[in-house]
């Protein structure tokens, strides 16, 4: 479980295809403070350390995480949002987060507003699983949705926000991860298939 709140951009330092899987090695400052067996969410992906590597670590995506989410077009080089998983006592700041990735959505439009920013992104394909003011997790970022149209959803963010996390570097055209408000996916399952046509 996690909360959305970024710890920290990391760095990819390699990628490395094993069968229909792969294994990424991360950069992070927060490596020394990992163990073998962590749940670390990566873009909003929970995936588990699997080796300490110095001052980088190693997860492995299998082929259904890769497929569901952008971590199959990482590279060399690229930068993902982190986070550890919540510890029972800690303040939640943002919201229940699974790290299990819903869908990906491409980014439409992106607008600075003197200090902050507003980013849009088309509407995925349960688009009933959004609610105005609701809560949403992109790329692993808890963000509140600001506004819904027949186009596609949008975002404000705010200036830290945008420089502690992979927003800073988001471009048009470009995919998140997308994972809907666990209390939502419930609600939806409950009411069956009616909730998310």
């Amino acid at each position: 479980m996690f909360t959305g709140i970024v710890e920290e951009v990391a760095q990819v330092l390699e990628v490395r295809v094993s069968g229909s899987n792969k294994d990424l090695i991360i950069r992070a400052k927060m490596t020394p403070e990992l163990g073998v067996d962590q749940s670390v969410a990566h873009n909003g992906v929970c995936l588990t350390v699997v080796e300490l590597l110095g001052d980088a670590y190693r997860v492995t995506a299998v082929e259904e995480t890769l497929q569901r989410s952008n971590l199959g077009a990482l590279k060399t080089g690229d930068l993902v949002n982190v986070e550890r998983c919540l510890r029972v006592g800690d303040r939640l700041d943002g919201h229940m987060v699974q790290g299990h990735v819903d869908t990906v959505v491409a980014c439409t439009q992106l607008e600075e507003r003197n200090g902050s920013w507003l980013f849009t992104f088309a509407l995925p394909e349960q688009e009933k699983m959004l609610v105005e003011k609701g809560s949403i997790c992109l790329n692993g970022i808890s963000l509140t949705i600001a506004a819904i149209d027949p186009h596609g959803f949008t975002v404000a963010v705010i200036p830290y926000t945008h420089a502690h996390t992979t927003f800073s570097t988001l471009v048009v055209g470009e995919n998140v991860n997308v994972e809907y408000d666990v209390v939502g996916k419930y609600v939806a399952r409950m009411l069956g298939d009616r909730a998310v046509r």
